[in-house]
């Protein structure tokens, strides 16, 4: 069903919609528009939807008795949505043909776009935009509970998100994907996603490894959506005004995840509960000028009482379990409040000025007391015995109590200008931008572990404790002792320049862009040297459409990429705040071919990527799920190279697929001492996002999300050599598979009346894991006392989880 069964074709389209306006900017109704042989109206509030072929040159004529006439060319693909909003005016004739081709400008930039259609339909266990991004090549997501990402051997922070042109932030205490809760990113608000796995523009801010940018739509009618399942529910509306000066989207999400939770090995109380509500306005005030509001405020509790956890681990040959019985309870708190207003002053058809003034504010509490009394044992192995699977020899007992009181108040404020000219065939970007960050954080923690009925001191530690062979007379030391309290101020001035072109060389199409950033910190704080660094960032591309026969594009894209640290960055594992800090540099050098061809009468691109990326200044850090703690220090070298491909298309018509395989090596060479794998070092990627209906009942359909990632360095216990822990997990697999059946669907008129309360109305089943792999995300590290050897006990994922899903439209 999935890859091979006969299909029936169906109606392949795109849609143009919008709302026409008067140079009064008030809707004009009764406008005809007019495409071959397909037509419809504007209706009273000027608003239009229109459905048009795809695949080629379509013209579109708007006109009306009062008004001249205005005609556009587009050229789309198969379910794209695109919102064209002209202006008709009474004495004036109209500009020339408006030529509108789909996604030619981010293929020669080297961006892919997603459908927002795809986001909203394709769930997962950790459902939105991440669900999507990690069956790209290169992007590696090794923990269905969490949504963040790492991008051709980069970190989770190294990556940039934007909504609207607004930069975003995220938590950040967050340890533990289960913790994490909602992505930023709603997707029942999204218009169009836009993806760089590296080589971009310098329009986009300081960080080493992507840019992830999303825009949320202006509504030009009203509508509501509605989804629910067994992990919580989300529910959105959109609306305008009559004289179409108002329009605004607001969306709300709930989730629980204690269905997956619940699954997992440690065993407890578990009440994680993640909420939060977005809103987008619009006011235009004329034609010429609007306002824009972005909101989001977000509350994300996790409240955990493990009682006890079994993990076997091992060969057949010699079987292990760890068994854990826990006390004490966790409980964090994430509070975020996000607000940002944008105005954007259309002074002509060539020149757009914005200004932007955002805040960002976050309130978050770590506390936890858990004591875990451990036994490590050979489990008996033989078939046929009734004590099989029991551990019957302990080589390991002891205990270990982690105590946190971690709490941290963040205000982030911008403030930025930003404009765009056109010039002929060239077009001017630039901006100025200021940032304040202001950070209050105190972190309490320390740990204890007695094994086999003595306290473990840390092996920094002079005094060298030998029990129970040699009495220890010596103070009792905590294995981990972190205390520090942190007010920290960096204040920003951020700028870019950059200039692109289209023309032609020859019967050649090229794309030229070239731009800089300048990027000035200083880091004040109490107790804190005053410290003001500043960095430049030159980057390039150019991309060639041969005159072939063959659809054929080639680009270059590479340059200078800084990243001046964030205040995670300038912390220790010790607490101490490092105001000298260097920024993270990355030269990248990108070579790329897309393909563009049909295959079955149908569209089809096949994108290949080569990459290299050269590292110094290099703040070395370690992993353990989510968290990242960084050394505070530039003593690294590193690199990183490899190879991406996507074939995407319509294997089945009407649907968008994609196969995609990456090769990645990524390694750090700290204090000149060789190079290891870095924690990101993940080699081969194999993704598949794939969606298919059944024969004769096309409103039965499913996906397919297939991940499959070779397994990453499984870290190092605490104050040990990472030089000596070179071991890693084992392979991530993972299939997730999801099927729906449309009650209600398009703009269908049905006997039963309650079903035209709808526009769409579906029901769905999910399987998570579907053939129940288990994966692991990290280690925990238990000591055997006997012969004083570590043991790497793996944290499993969660294992096959089913769910149920409704969506409505209405």
């Amino acid at each position: 069903m999935l890859f091979f069964l006969p299909f029936l074709g169906w109606s392949q389209t795109a849609t143009i919609k919008g709302i026409i306006l008067d140079d009064a900017n008030l809707p004009i109704s009764n406008v005809s528009i007019i495409s071959d042989n397909s037509g419809t109206t504007t209706n009273e509030n000027g608003f239009y939807e229109l459905k048009v072929a795809i695949n080629t040159d379509i013209i579109v004529e708007f006109t009306h008795i009062s008004y001249k006439r205005v005609v556009a060319k587009f050229n789309l693909k198969n379910g794209q949505d695109i919102e064209f909003n002209p202006v008709m005016n009474i004495n004036v004739e109209q500009i020339a043909t408006v030529v509108i081709n789909g996604n030619q400008r981010q293929s020669e930039s080297g961006i892919t776009t997603i459908a927002p259609a795809m986001i909203r339909n394709i769930k997962g266990a950790q459902p939105g935009v991440e669900n999507i991004l990690k069956t790209l090549p290169g992007v590696n997501i090794s923990n269905e509970l969490s949504t963040q990402y790492s991008v051709r051997g980069g970190n989770f922070d190294e990556n940039l998100v934007y909504v609207n042109d607004i930069e975003v932030y995220r938590p950040f205490l967050v340890r533990s994907g289960q913790q994490e809760g909602l992505s930023f990113v709603n997707s029942d608000l999204v218009q169009n996603v836009d993806f760089s796995a590296g080589g971009f523009q310098a329009k986009y801010g300081d960080k080493l490894s992507s840019v992830l940018d999303i825009t949320y739509r202006n509504p030009i009618k009203f509508g509501m959506n509605a989804d629910i399942s067994l992990m919580g529910g989300s529910v959105s509306a959109e609306a305008v005004t009559k004289d179409s000066k108002l329009s605004g989207i607001i969306g709300m999400r709930y989730r629980d995840n204690s269905l997956v939770l619940n699954s997992l090995e440690t065993e407890g109380i578990v009440k994680p509960i993640f909420a939060d509500v977005q809103t987008y306005l619009t006011y235009r005030f004329t034609d010429k000028f609007e306002v824009n509001f972005l909101g989001n405020i977000s509350s994300n509790t996790y409240d955990f009482q493990p009682q006890n956890r079994q993990t076997n681990f091992g060969t057949i040959a010699n079987p292990m379990a760890l068994l854990v019985y826990y006390d004490g309870q966790e409980k964090d708190a994430y509070k975020t409040y996000f607000g940002a207003l944008k105005a954007n002053y259309f002074a002509s058809d060539d020149l757009t000025l914005k200004l932007i003034a955002s805040t960002y504010h976050t309130t978050e509490e770590e506390y936890f007391d858990i004591l875990a009394q451990y036994r490590l044992g050979e489990v008996n192995s033989n078939i046929g015995d009734e004590n099989l699977g029991d551990v019957e020899f302990s080589e390991g007992i002891g205990a270990q109590l982690t105590h946190a009181r971690n709490d941290l108040d963040a205000l982030i404020t911008n403030i930025e200008h930003k404009g765009d000219y056109q010039l002929d065939d060239n077009t001017f970007e630039w901006s100025i931008k200021y940032t304040h960050e202001d950070v209050r954080d105190r972190l309490v923690e320390w740990e204890v572990i007695d094994s086999a009925g003595f306290s473990i001191n840390p092996p920094k530690s002079d005094a060298f404790n030998d029990q129970p062979y040699q009495p220890y007379q010596g103070p009792l030391v905590a294995f981990q002792n972190v205390r520090a309290t942190n007010y920290v101020q960096i204040d920003r001035i951020q700028a870019y320049a950059q200039w692109s072109r289209r023309s032609e060389l020859g019967n050649n199409e090229v794309f030229y862009n070239f731009g800089v950033r300048a990027h000035n910190w200083t880091v004040n704080g109490d107790g804190i040297e005053s410290t003001t660094q500043t960095v430049f960032s030159p980057r390039a591309q150019f991309a060639i459409k041969p005159d072939w026969d063959k659809d054929m594009l080639f680009r270059i894209a590479g340059g200078v990429y800084y990243q001046p640290p964030f205040y995670r960055e300038l912390r220790d594992s010790s607490g101490v705040v490092r105001p000298d800090v260097k920024a993270q540099k990355s030269m990248h050098l990108i070579l790329a071919n897309e393909y563009s061809f049909k295959m079955w009468d149908r569209p089809f691109k096949l994108v290949s990527e080569a990459y290299y990326k050269h590292l110094t200044d290099v703040n070395p850090y370690t992993l353990e799920n989510v968290r990242i703690r960084y050394r505070a220090t530039n003593n690294a070298k590193a690199y990183a190279y490899g190879f991406d491909f996507r074939l995407n298309g319509e294997f089945v018509p009407g649907t968008e697929s994609w196969f995609s395989f990456g090769y990645l090596k990524t390694e750090e060479n700290i204090e000149d001492r060789g190079y290891i794998a870095r924690p990101t070092d993940q080699r081969l990627k194999f993704g598949i996002l794939f969606q298919d209906y059944v024969p004769n009942i096309q409103e039965l359909k499913v996906y397919l999300n297939l991940v499959y990632n070779t397994g990453v360095p499984g870290g190092s216990p605490s104050y040990a050599d990472p030089y000596d822990y070179q071991n890693r997990l084992r392979d991530y697999k993972r299939a997730d598979v999801g099927f729906s059946y449309a009650i209600v669907s398009g703009e269908k008129t049905y006997k039963a009346k309650w079903k035209n309360a709808f526009k769409e109305l579906t029901i769905g089943v999910e399987v998570f894991n579907m053939f129940d792999v288990q994966n692991s995300i990290t280690n925990t590290w238990v000591r055997d006392v006997y012969s004083k050897r570590q043991y790497a006990i793996p944290n499993y994922l969660s294992p096959r989880v089913f769910n149920v899903r409704m969506s409505m439209r209405f």
